[in-house]
């Protein structure tokens, strides 16, 4: 059982979108699992067997529980198949929360992990169906952004992180050698995810930030949910 399940196309992507909210969550006690829709290979510089070691690696970094589903990087489609594969995992882990990639982006296969993560959270509450394990809704789904657009969107709300989070998110990130140190046209992504979180950050008052959005209302139990 997990609180929280963040979905990504590839190992590396919830970490550059969240990895210091990750980070944030389990410092506060909160159990949570990443699952990659695929191993995230071929790339340039990098092997399954490597990448595989590289996402064991930043999972170890961020405290985290890991999964990677068998479905076909760079050819990533929302598919009955591929909605009831991660169905079923928010099944077995029911999570109260799932953060999925935002849904505009250059990459097809970031699309088509948002399409994928929102209709797998609706599968997950079947009933009459083959799909193994229990009916489960994740009561909520927000987005995060780790997008090869250039795009500047207003969030739903910005998570304020601690310096410490993003430290250990800029480590986790260095644990994918093969697609940042190693490749000299990403050199420069680390870097940029770091500026980013501190402007993020400088628009809530705090260190570093990361936004996230909601296609639903977001409700609050209580004023100081909003300090």
């Amino acid at each position: 059982m997990f609180d929280i399940v963040c979905v990504g196309a590839h190992p590396d992507d919830v970490e550059i979108g969240m990895g210091a909210t990750v980070a944030s969550m389990v410092r506060q006690g909160l159990r949570v699992a990443l699952v990659d829709l695929t191993n995230g290979e071929p790339t340039p510089y990098g092997t399954p067997e490597l990448r595989a070691a590289e996402a064991a690696e930043s999972a170890r970094v961020l405290g985290v529980t890991r999964r990677t589903l068998d479905l076909p990087n760079r050819y990533l489609l929302d598919s009955i198949d591929a909605r009831q594969a991660l169905a079923e995992v928010l099944r077995q882990w029911r999570p109260r929360v799932v953060f999925a990639p935002y849904p505009t982006d250059a990459h097809p296969d970031h699309i088509a992990a948002a399409s994928i993560a929102v209709a797998a959270r609706f599968y997950a509450k079947l009933t009459k169906t083959d799909m193994r394990g229990e009916p489960h809704y994740p009561a909520k789904l927000y987005h995060y952004l780790a997008v090869h657009l250039a795009l500047h969107v207003k969030p739903s709300f910005v998570m304020a992180v601690e310096p410490s989070d993003l430290e250990c998110k800029l480590e986790a990130l260095a644990a994918y050698r093969s697609q940042f140190s190693a490749n000299p046209s990403n050199t420069g992504v680390v870097p940029r995810v770091e500026r980013s979180a501190s402007y993020w950050g400088g628009l809530v008052g705090a260190a570093a930030g990361e936004p996230f959005f909601s296609a639903e209302e977001i409700g609050i139990h209580s004023i100081e949910d909003l300090v």
